[in-house]
């Protein structure tokens, strides 16, 4: 199984895995991200992506969605067996039905090619710092009074979640999230009872300091309310979701 992201006192460089078949954009994207400190591996497809995440330790996959072999959605799917590794998806055409797939398969975010650097870097960052995500240490509180404190149990009926250990039950039972469904939660639990804006989502979870796609936090819902129940999530249509106390 790949290691998820290393903590923000490690001092070992960021290891990310690209598969991109276009050999300009492969060789350019891992120039740019290697001059921002970034360990690269690169693959021209699917298959030899797949072989090298199963043979080595990655912090974070880039996946272009149209791959030779097995495509990027197939990919992040077969990722997703094993490994809560963040992941972002990239897409040629920004065409809706390949965001919904790539997110459905259990992507964290995703971007339209041709992306600026700046962008590129600043979604890494942010998908990064989901990955190594503590609540801040403060007083013990009820939990829809401030968001979790560190080394707080929280328990809404049968699911509890251990902010101290980043561990989430239901009925007793683990139930495994990527960093991005964890910290999604985190952000519901914190304000049980109250509706939470798409936009608002976006910005607290995503990092988003813009508008952006709304589609991350639905299929991101959609996956929490897999995992943890539909019950768990409504939604109110026309601002957001709330969650159930």
């Amino acid at each position: 199984m790949s290691s998820s992201a290393p903590s923000a006192a490690s001092s070992r460089p960021v290891r990310v895995l690209l598969v991109e078949d276009d050999e300009l954009m492969r060789r350019s994207f891992t120039v740019a991200l290697e001059r921002y400190g970034y360990e690269m591996k690169a693959a021209a497809d699917g298959l030899t992506g797949l072989e090298l995440f199963r043979d080595e330790s990655f912090d974070l996959l880039i996946l272009d969605v149209m791959l030779p072999g097995l495509d990027g959605i197939g990919l992040c799917r077969r990722v997703r067996e094993t490994s809560l590794v963040p992941v972002l998806m990239m897409s040629a055409r920004g065409d809706g039905l390949d965001v919904v797939a790539g997110l459905e398969a259990g992507a964290d975010d995703y971007v339209v090619k041709p992306v600026d650097t700046y962008v590129l870097v600043a979604r890494i960052r942010s998908l990064l710092r989901r990955a190594t995500y503590a609540p801040a240490p403060g007083p013990e509180r009820a939990a829809d009074e401030v968001p979790p404190s560190d080394g707080e149990m929280l328990v809404f009926g049968d699911l509890s979640i251990d902010t101290a250990g980043m561990e989430v039950c239901v009925s007793g039972s683990p139930v495994a999230l990527t960093p991005t469904e964890l910290k999604l939660l985190l952000e519901f639990a914190a304000h049980p009872g109250v509706v939470l804006e798409r936009h608002t989502l976006l910005r607290n979870v995503w990092e988003y300091g813009w508008d952006g796609d709304s589609r991350v936090v639905d299929l991101c819902v959609q996956r929490l309310r897999r995992k943890l129940g539909r019950e768990r999530i409504e939604t109110v249509r026309g601002f957001g979701y709330k969650f159930r106390r």
